[in-house]
Order: C-alpha cells, then sequence, then structure tokens
C-alpha cells in the first residue's frame, strides 16, 4: 500500500501523540473527522499501523537497567537463538542485523543483580558465539 501525503502526515501526528482527538487531527490534515477516521481505519486493517502505545518517562522506576546487547550467533543459528531470547521476558526487543553482530537485544532490569543473571542467561542460550553490551544512560529522544 502507498502513503500519500495525508497518511505520512497522519502517521507523523499519531506518532507524536497518539492521543489527539480526531478533531485536531483533522484540523492539522485539513480534512473532515469522517476522512481522518476513515485513513486511520485503513492504515490499520492493512497492517500500517499496528497498535497504539504509551511511552514512559525513563525515571518512573520501571526497569532501573536499560541495556543493549549486540549478539554473535554460531553458523546457522540465528533462528534458533532468536527463538530462545523471545522467551526471556526481561529482553523487550529483539533486532537482527547486518555486520559484525547478527543480533541486537533490548534489555530492562531492575537492578544490576537481575542485570547480571539476564546477560548469563543470554551467553549460555545454544547458538551464542560473543557477546558486547553497552548500558543506555540517557536518552535523548524517544
Amino acid at each position: 500500500m502507498e502513503l500519500d501525503a495525508k497518511d505520512r502526515k497522519l502517521i507523523s501526528l499519531l506518532r507524536e501523540n497518539a492521543r489527539l482527538p480526531i478533531s485536531s487531527l483533522a484540523h492539522h490534515l485539513d480534512v473532515s473527522r469522517a476522512t481522518v477516521q476513515n485513513r486511520i481505519t485503513r492504515l490499520t486493517d492493512k497492517g500500517i499501523i499496528q497498535g497504539f502505545s504509551v511511552r514512559l518517562k525513563t525515571d518512573v522506576g520501571l526497569s532501573q537497567i536499560r541495556a543493549i546487547t549486540m549478539i554473535q550467533a554460531r553458523a546457522r543459528k540465528t533462528t534458533d537463538v532468536l527463538k530462545k531470547l523471545s522467551g526471556i521476558p526481561e529482553i523487550s526487543g529483539l533486532h537482527t542485523t547486518n555486520g559484525r553482530w547478527d543480533i541486537v537485544a533490548e534489555i530492562n532490569a531492575e537492578n544490576l543483580e537481575e542485570f547480571d543473571i539476564i546477560l548469563t542467561h543470554i551467553r549460555e542460550v545454544e547458538g551464542v558465539a560473543n557477546t558486547e553490551t553497552s548500558l543506555l544512560l540517557t536518552s535523548h529522544k524517544m
């Protein structure tokens, strides 16, 4: 499905604030409320918009430790490693990538002890060849 300029603007407005009322979106797009509602429904039905979520301040205490771990998988083991890692609840995101690392995992932990246990668990997954982890300190753009 090809997006037109109004679709892209609508998506941009929703990314900024998914709670904007339909009337405000209509005003920004210079279209009727019905048109905005129809576009949102169409974009959702087509899978372009897959849902709406909540962004939290990083200091609300949900996860005190946030990190990314780059993971190198053994030859032809990436799919197996991804399946095993997807079962770890403290991993909030998994991404395949190119270059030296095969997988990037986003990790959330309550404290350093829990973080250490998660890293150990990742390193013990069969098919993981190497890892490198960086703690996330301050987020500048969400």
